[in-house]
């Protein structure tokens, strides 16, 4: 299966971009942070960040779901490592995922072969890390680490 995706993206005022995904979504203001930007919308990485987030959350509850388990609230937080390359140009170096499932780990069942198997369904965190090393955890509602 092959799909192709387009947005379009518009300059509205120095670094302020619209994001226009067409008519089935309302459009988003982008900005850069200072001193380019004025911060007036999410920057280019916190998109990559969301998606990355967007991503394997909808990964592991696909996941799940194939189990007949249901996940309660996933929660996931991403970090993102910005710094300067050896040509002093900014770059994404890594990045950190922490997904809690928002349930005991007890009350799921398969839940080593679900976590062993769905980040491969995730799209953005599999592409991404072709070029950007990510780390990814997933612990229970407690806070313990199951991956």
């Amino acid at each position: 299966m092959s799909e192709q995706l387009s947005i379009t993206i518009t300059q509205t005022t120095d670094y302020k971009f619209e994001v226009d995904f067409g008519a089935l979504f309302t459009p988003i203001m982008a900005d850069l942070p200072p001193p380019l930007g004025e911060s007036a919308g999410p920057s280019p990485e916190h998109f990559l960040l969301a998606a990355v987030a967007n991503c394997l959350s909808a990964s592991l509850l696909f996941s799940l779901r194939k189990f007949k388990q249901n996940a309660e609230a996933i929660k996931t937080t991403v970090s993102g490592v910005v710094e300067r390359n050896e040509n002093r140009q900014l770059r994404v170096t890594h990045i950190n995922a922490c997904i809690n499932l928002g349930k005991e780990a007890h009350q799921f069942e398969n839940l080593a072969h679900i976590l062993a198997q769905f980040e491969n369904f995730c799209t953005v965190s599999q592409s991404v890390q072709a070029g950007i090393p990510l780390t990814i955890h997933v612990e229970d509602s407690t806070g313990t680490l199951l991956k």
